[in-house]
């Protein structure tokens, strides 16, 4: 592959430090690189992986004019063993450290890192969503993307808003509440009223993603088994080449209409093998809300 109009130094580093780093992040690929030219040489599963990541590594250069070690390596992400010992994948309010809590966290923030398209599916508590918001807060801040967009069905209203009163913001804003108090709890308020009036951040229900392309973008799909099997065909049909999705759901919580079958058990069936596509099942054993919330859902889960 070709690569122009970057400072080649700062791309592969000093001595090559910086892509010796990609060579150690995928020691089952040939790296060469010569000026514009950079030569992958391995097994098609390894060379596209390392081909995605290069061209990750070439973005960050062109839009910051410099590649940090420090976002090289969260860039890397799972091929950094380092991060899923427990690091710090991000600071929230009040220089709050935030890291993946239980191995099932881990396992999602890797497959995240790894994979283009993630379904994180688990019962209420279990920090599914959460933990992907905090992912796609960190890509915004080391600009691996230029925006988030975050959605859900709003099926309590059959997304038919129009009867409820107030403007629009108001009419959607209760089924959109819990994704709000995850922003609230990574950024300071300024920095997210900044980046909710330039729509660096989106926050708005899944039929408003009709239509659309999204592309450069971390997307998120949370209540996804409240959608149907068209509404996620929709949604993960609008991702463009550069864009990174998570789909969220706890599919023992399903609001849809008697006799209509949830859309996310489908998706998982029928795309859950596709490379570029995973699946991560989290359990009561990774509930990290109140000590009652794991025999709650245990209970429930025994009854049924």
């Amino acid at each position: 592959m070709t690569v122009e109009g970057v400072d080649y130094r700062e791309l592969y580093g000093e001595n090559d430090a910086k892509l010796d780093l990609l060579r150690k992040a995928f020691p089952d690929v040939s790296i060469t690189a010569r000026g514009s030219s950079l030569r992958l040489l391995g097994e098609k599963k390894y060379t596209q992986r390392a081909k995605a990541k290069f061209e990750a590594m070439v973005r960050v250069v062109r839009e910051q004019d410099e590649l940090s070690i420090q976002t090289l390596h969260q860039l890397l992400g799972s091929e950094n063993a380092a991060l899923f010992k427990g690091d710090t994948l991000l600071y929230g309010r009040n220089s709050r450290r935030i890291a993946a809590k239980t191995p099932n966290q881990r396992k999602l923030v890797k497959a995240i890192e790894e994979n283009d398209i993630v379904f994180g599916i688990g019962p209420a508590g279990t920090g599914k969503t959460y933990m992907a918001v905090v992912m796609a807060v960190r890509a915004l801040k080391n600009k691996l993307v230029r925006k988030i967009i975050l959605t859900r069905p709003a099926v309590e209203a059959g997304e038919n808003l129009g009867f409820l009163p107030g403007d629009l913001k108001e009419k959607v804003d209760p089924y959109l509440r819990p994704l709000y108090d995850a922003l609230d709890d990574l950024l300071p308020a300024d920095k997210l009223n900044y980046f909710m009036q330039n729509r660096t951040i989106e926050v708005a229900p899944l039929a408003f993603m009709r239509g659309r392309t999204l592309d450069q973008a971390f997307v998120i799909l949370d209540e996804a088994q409240n959608a149907t099997s068209m509404q996620i065909k929709m949604f993960l049909t609008r991702l463009g080449p550069s864009a990174k999705c998570v789909v969220t759901g706890d599919l023992s919580q399903v609001d849809l209409p008697r006799r209509q079958r949830s859309g996310l058990v489908q998706a998982i069936n029928l795309l859950g093998k596709l490379q570029g596509i995973a699946t991560v099942r989290l359990t009561e054993a990774d509930v990290v809300r109140h000590r009652l919330v794991k025999q709650i859902i245990k209970a429930y889960e025994e009854e049924e």
